[in-house]
Parts: C-alpha cells; structure tokens; sequence
C-alpha cells in the first residue's frame, strides 16, 4: 500500500487548492475512495460538518473559518461594514451544523471578530484579510498539533502499545493530528510505539479513519472492537490510553466521542494512564463542567442502517448520542500546546489559558 497520510501529503493537499475555494477530504467515503470537495457554496461546507464529511474538532473550525472567507470572495457589498454584516451572518448559519465541538464556535467568533475590527476597510480588502485569519487559523493548529505531538512523545517510552478511540489525528485536525501526534514524533525520535485502535461504533471512525490513516504512514496499527478494550488491557498490552476532545470544561471534565468514557473507566480499573490531548481552542471556560456541555444526538439510521444494510429492526427505538463525558478524576493528564496540565484541572487549566 502507498503511504501517503504524512504531514507532508497534507500539506501538498492544501497547497492544491484553489485560491477562494475550500478543499474538503471527503471522510465519509473513506477508506475506499479519496474524494475531495471543493466549494466557496456556504451550504456545502454547512453540509459537510453536518454529515461529518469534515469531523475532528479542530478540522471542523477550520472549515468553518475557510468557509465563511471562501462564501465571502464573490459577495457584491458595496462597504467594508455591509461585508462584515454578511461574514457575521455566515458564521452565525455555520454554528448551527453542530453543537458540542466548541472550536466550531471559537473559529467562527474569531471571524466575526476580525470582520467587525476591519469593517472600514475596503470590501476587496476585508475578504483577503478575512482569507489571511482564515489561513492563520489553520496554520496556528499545525503548530498546536506538532507542540501537542512533543509533550505527548515525553509520555511514551520505547516499545509503547497505546490504545485509542475514534479519530484524532491528522484526518481530524491540520496536520499531526492531537491524540496521534505523539505517535508520529515519537516515531521521529527513533522510539517505536504500537497502536490498538478501537472501531469506534457506529460509524466507525476508529476501524475506517485511525486504521487507515496510521497504516498509510507506516504505523504498527491493530484494529480491535470496541468491546474488546478491557480484554487487551487484562492481557497487559496496553500502556497508555491516548484520545482526543471535542471540548473541556473548566474543571477538566472532558467530551469526546460516545464511548470515551468507557474506555476511561476500564483504564482506572486496569490501572492504565488515561491522556487527552487537545489544543487550547478545545477548553471552555464557560462551561464549569461536563455538565454544562450540550450533547449531540445522531439520526437512528446511523445505527441500524449507518452503512446502507438494515442492521436491527427498522421500527426499533434507538438512542445515539455522538459523545460522552469523561469525568476529570478519570483523567491523568491533558495535553495541550502549553504543556502536559495535571490536577487540580481548574487551576491548571486556568494557567494554561492564561
């Protein structure tokens, strides 16, 4: 198989695109066909983050971003405030594609920001400044991702097998990814770390997405069931448990994908580090803890009929909510671009947002 998921074929990814457009790995038809999407259409991208086409956190907040700047580059206004007007309008139809990955929102309040500050500036010019934030954005999480990648890499020792859940590398962000960048710059360090990637039920994020994704860039990778977890961890093969988030709250409680929180569980019971890894646009301060997170819940289909076959009764009932929260005593620690943040979560996290 050619490896080509590398940093660098995802950056050579965004150099193709096209000036004005967004550029869009198609994830749901992964990992039989790489298909890319490329569009300056609102709506599109407002679909895409809908039907996870896009997914990963900070992936999500850079779509947004380019989207709001890419729907903007054919906008007639005739002033800088009537564009910023628009741009405000587009962020605030994208906030509501998806409601608990908070960089969704980060990203786009930080468009809205950059419009209103710039607002008397000339139209022409308020679209490439607003391209430029859109472009910083995504070049600050490839940054976050290698610095993530580092402190994490201090956590692992040679000979490592880590397990992980769902998808938290490159796929889901700009580059490295979060919860697998310390993967890849272990790697570079010589050491060599092994990966045990839960399928991550129902759509299978883990077995279509981290498997592909790590056995492209030449990554020991062994696909398990999600409910082979506690089995693996009794037989001693697993070292540390590496994931992702889609936010944190203030306390340190942390929602990430449906199952996470098992997972954390069987870690403590096995007495197995439990890590989350992250970028700081992850946190939020406004939430005081897990509790305060609002939870997504996915259509049905996507359990009995998620890959076109009727799996279950088509009548039955069905709960499917996309993410769980991990209580934060579950957790040893968070790493972020700051630095590897350890109890008590309030006051670390407070640190590290400054």
């Amino acid at each position: 198989m050619e490896k080509t998921l590398t940093a660098e074929w995802i950056r050579e990814q965004a150099d193709r695109m096209v000036p004005g457009r967004v550029r869009i790995l198609d994830q749901t038809l992964l990992p039989e066909q790489r298909v890319f999407i490329e569009t300056d259409d609102l709506e599109t991208v407002w679909t895409a983050i809908r039907t996870l086409q896009v997914r990963g956190a900070p992936a999500i907040g850079i779509a947004a971003a380019m989207g709001v700047a890419a729907a903007l580059q054919r906008n007639a206004a005739d002033s800088g405030a009537a564009l910023a007007e628009e741009a405000g309008r587009l962020a605030d139809r994208l906030a509501t594609a998806r409601p608990t990955a908070v960089n969704l929102f980060w990203a786009l309040d930080r468009m809205k920001k950059t419009a209103a500050d710039n607002a008397g500036m000339a139209p022409d010019a308020l679209k490439e400044r607003l391209a430029a934030e859109a472009q910083a954005i995504r070049d600050e999480d490839a940054a976050c991702c290698r610095a993530i990648g580092e402190f994490g890499a201090a956590l692992l020792q040679d000979g490592d097998t880590i397990l992980t859940h769902c998808n938290a590398g490159g796929l889901a962000t700009s580059e490295l990814g979060t919860a697998l960048a310390p993967v890849y710059v272990a790697r570079e360090q010589g050491k060599t770390v092994r990966v045990f990637a839960d399928e991550t039920r129902p759509l299978l994020q883990g077995a279509r997405l981290t498997a592909w994704e790590l056995s492209q860039a030449g990554i020991d990778v062994t696909l398990i069931c999600d409910n082979t977890a506690a089995q693996v961890m009794k037989e001693g093969r697993i070292r540390a448990v590496l994931v992702g988030a889609d936010r944190i709250a203030a306390n340190g409680d942390v929602a990430n994908k449906i199952g996470t929180y098992g997972v954390a569980v069987l870690a403590r019971a096995h007495g197995i580090p439990f890590y989350v890894l992250a970028p700081t646009s992850t946190f939020d301060p406004q939430a005081s803890d897990g509790d305060a997170i609002p939870i997504e819940e996915r259509s049905a289909d996507e359990v009995i009929r998620g890959f076109g076959r009727l799996t279950a009764p088509e009548n039955v009932n069905v709960y499917s909510p996309a993410f769980d929260v991990t209580p934060a005593e579950l957790i040893a620690a968070i790493v972020c671009e700051k630095g590897v943040l350890r109890p008590d979560y309030r006051e670390s996290i407070r640190n590290a947002l400054g």
